[in-house]
């Protein structure tokens, strides 16, 4: 099992939702009413995005500034 720690961009739009993207996985992006649910609704994008890019055949993306590899189970805590 393999944990990916990826960098999120939160920003709040002029109607009060919030855009959540992945920068590091291009067109990965979501949105949320609050702050907390455009989090989880990309942490679920995110999931999908690296589920098609497994089963493409195209692996996970190599880490960067942006990526980090946990090559064991592990728990990110956003403060």
């Amino acid at each position: 099992m393999k944990t990916l720690v990826l960098r999120v961009v939160l920003k709040e739009e002029e109607d009060g939702r919030w855009s959540a993207s992945i920068p590091s996985l291009p067109g990965c992006s979501s949105w949320g009413y609050s702050r907390q649910e455009a989090l989880e609704n990309i942490k679920d994008a995110a999931e999908i995005y690296l589920e098609d890019r497994i089963a493409a055949g195209e692996g996970l993306p190599t880490p960067s500034d942006e990526i980090e590899v946990i090559d064991e189970p592990a728990v990110a805590v956003s403060l």
